[in-house]
């Protein structure tokens, strides 16, 4: 009769490091699982799962190397004892990583051999090991959680700039098929504020009910410095495609407009690109000597309506004229996105510009037009190019972008 064998876990980004541990473990006899309950995970660790218990264990139990499993009912660390009495296995084994004194204990009480294995990835014959998976380095490398990239009007979020004239901002919700570094203007602090809620993907919900969640979250009444993160970070994240949104001296904007016709969409794709610097330095003040006028935010709001029409008929000169219109009016208001200055500093330093990677790129055979995202002061160049694919091909440095799309 062979033998019963116990694995209790999670398995909430279930990997390939799950089964070849399962494929390991079943080598001591059939197999049973006890799966981690959606309430305790919550107790655990502080958030809600990515699939539910009841979809994790369909997902485990469809495993060929799986004899059966359950969903644990007790709770903390030790959640699979009752779990453990129904099965009565002879043998427990769990990870190295996973290994402690109680559950050595356990076994010892009921008689149970404890069996202790160590990660390794699953050879393929003639191919070489699996990369090495596991659920903590999935979770801080892997998020499938979206960013922004602002294309034309940021600044027009923030009621002291919107008072003078309102107007839009355009962005683009991106899939995070590259590094999301923090302080390099993809808002990365918003970003921060949903992990929270929603660690690894967003929400299956309406996209502007989700953004107005995510705002509202990011800026509750009490929060320490009275800060109100702009809405565009919000809107950009969570609404996908491309998205334009109109402020009048308020946080949240009047209207909101999204396109996701395919061409547009492929359009920006091919044009745009981002070159990475230096993240903005600790204590950098981008907002040092604004200077908010009329005339300027009208610039800003111009550019930003020509930048939305040129994108729509995929016309790249004009797009490409717009685009660096309304970077440069940012920059007539905010010097500081270009040259910042450090907080107790009273003038910027020349070591610390922007200003010669915009020289050294705009000077690229193929650039356009370019802008710093989000409030700049270090972080990414985002260019217009002539062909995206042939900009990166020549410079491997630059990073292709993929807009998200609805459903994805």
């Amino acid at each position: 009769m062979a033998k019963k064998v116990f694995v209790s876990g999670c398995y909430d980004l279930l990997h390939s490091g799950h089964v070849e541990f399962f494929r390991q473990a079943s080598q001591y006899g059939e197999l049973y699982v006890g799966i981690g309950s959606d309430e305790t995970i919550m107790g655990l660790k502080h958030h809600k799962t990515v699939y539910s218990e009841q979809e994790r264990l369909f997902m485990v139990k469809s495993i060929r190397y799986v004899t059966d499993a359950y969903i644990n009912a007790g709770s903390g660390i030790l959640d699979f004892l009752p779990t453990l009495d129904i099965v009565r296995p002879d043998i427990l084994v769990v990870n190295s990583d996973g290994s402690n004194d109680s559950k050595r204990k356990v076994c010892e009480e009921r008689g149970i051999e404890y069996v202790v294995l160590e990660r390794v990835p699953h050879e393929l014959k003639g191919s070489g090991a699996l990369p090495a998976r596991s659920s903590t380095d999935l979770k801080k490398t892997e998020s499938l959680l979206p960013t922004r990239l602002d294309l034309a009007g940021t600044w027009i979020d923030q009621p002291f700039v919107s008072s003078f004239a309102p107007g839009w901002a355009i962005t683009i919700s991106l899939e995070p098929t590259f590094e999301i570094r923090d302080r390099c203007g993809l808002s990365t602090s918003t970003r921060k504020q949903i992990r929270k809620i929603w660690p690894y993907q967003l929400p299956n919900m309406d996209p502007e009910m989700l953004a107005r969640l995510v705002f509202c979250f990011e800026n509750e009444p009490e929060k320490d410095g009275g800060h109100i993160s702009g809405a565009q970070d919000a809107i950009g994240i969570c609404m996908p495609g491309l998205v334009r949104h109109y402020y009048n001296a308020r946080f949240w904007p009047e209207k909101i407009e999204t396109c996701t016709d395919e061409n547009v969409l492929r359009f920006l794709e091919e044009h745009l690109v981002m070159v990475p610097l230096e993240p903005r330095m600790p204590g950098c003040n981008v907002v040092f000597g604004k200077d908010v006028t009329e005339p300027k935010v009208k610039a800003l709001v111009s550019a930003a309506d020509r930048c939305w029409t040129a994108i729509l008929s995929c016309n790249l000169k004009a797009f490409a004229d717009a685009y660096r219109d309304s970077f440069e009016a940012q920059v007539a208001m905010f010097p500081a996105m270009v040259n910042p200055v450090i907080d107790g500093e009273d003038a910027p330093r020349p070591e610390n510009s922007i200003q010669p990677h915009i020289d050294r790129w705009s000077a690229e055979g193929g650039v356009l037009a370019w802008k710093m995202p989000g409030a700049g002061g270090g972080g990414h160049l985002a260019l217009v190019v002539c062909d995206a694919g042939a900009f990166a091909a020549a410079h491997p440095e630059a990073i292709r972008l993929t807009i998200r799309r609805p459903g994805m």
